[in-house]
């Protein structure tokens, strides 16, 4: 009887990719969540008992379903984050936790670009008022000259460093373990995270989680920003407090957000997302033909080099 591998990523689920062939090609059954939807607790626990594998999406993958699945020895995330995944559960049950390393990071790195023009000419707000009929204009600004602050410079803060040049953009990029060699203009450098904080007119989130209980952006991070900062995060959404954030919007410290990423998805909480200063977008930043072609690719190796094929 062939092994089973669970794929639950919902671009993979709804339209498929030519790489699942290499795991039936190996000997492996592979099994899909419903398609095109993110499984919950129940389907997963429904689902992944008698797998040896798993190609995970961003679904919550707890302790319950973890021990549910005593066969499972590896899952292979699509993507580079596993804050999803409940990884004290799995390293206590010895189950290998592989990700996809910058698989994506081309796609996240250009949406960030979008996000940011989207943001300072007010461009879902204009397209909006077209629709309903109006012509209510916001006065925007122009990124020459201005400072891009990237709280996070790997693979996905390294692009949107390379891409920014193109627009005469000063970054400034605070990483814990900064690269010495990379150095993609003059206009580039390496900073302390609170010169990020002071000196940047947009900044942009590139990194994990914290792992604390305090986010990285809440009331005193956005007090000691430029008056009228724009904010985007495409990384973790648990880096921002939603609640400081509209505080900020309110009063104007903050002209506007735009994030990519939310603690539920589809967020149940429309405060945040309806705000006419918020640009939300559905999680698609490695939501590319590009990067799903790459993602899908790597976590199907992932899964070869660590399962053995089926005899």
């Amino acid at each position: 009887m062939a092994r089973r591998i669970l794929v639950t990523p919902r671009s993979v689920t709804r339209d498929g990719h030519p790489a699942l062939q290499r795991l039936r090609d190996s000997g492996y059954d592979v099994l899909f969540s419903s398609p095109g939807k993110q499984p919950d607790e129940q389907e997963l626990m429904h689902l992944l008992p008698g797998c040896v594998g798993y190609l995970c999406g961003v679904e919550k993958v707890t302790r319950r379903v973890l021990y549910e699945a005593p066969e499972l020895q590896v899952i292979s995330r699509n993507g580079t984050g596993v804050d999803n995944i409940d990884m004290a559960a799995a390293q206590a049950l010895g189950i290998r936790i592989l990700r996809t390393e910058g698989a994506n990071a081309r796609g996240v790195a250009e949406l960030t670009m979008g996000l940011i023009l989207g943001l300072i000419r007010s461009i879902p707000f204009s397209d909006q008022c077209i629709k309903q009929g109006g012509w209510e204009r916001r006065m925007g600004i122009e990124l020459a000259g201005r400072t891009l602050g990237l709280i996070g410079c790997g693979s996905v803060g390294r692009l949107v460093a390379e891409l920014a040049p193109a627009f005469d953009l000063k970054v400034l990029a605070y990483d814990p373990c900064p690269d010495p060699h990379f150095q993609p203009s003059v206009a580039f450098s390496y900073v302390p995270l609170d010169q990020v904080w002071l000196s940047a007119d947009i900044i942009s989130l590139h990194c994990l989680a914290t792992g604390e209980s305090r986010p990285l952006i809440d009331a005193d991070t956005i007090a000691g920003m430029k008056k009228g900062v724009y904010l985007v995060n495409t990384a973790r959404a648990s880096l921002l407090n939603e609640a400081a954030v509209l505080n900020g919007l309110e009063s104007g410290q903050i002209s506007g957000v735009a994030v990519d990423v939310f603690d539920e998805e589809p967020p149940q909480d429309s405060r945040f997302t309806s705000h006419s200063r918020v640009i939300g977008t559905p999680h698609i930043g490695g939501f590319t033909v590009e990067s799903v072609d790459r993602a899908v690719s790597a976590a199907v190796d992932n899964l070869l080099q660590e399962l053995q094929p089926v005899v």
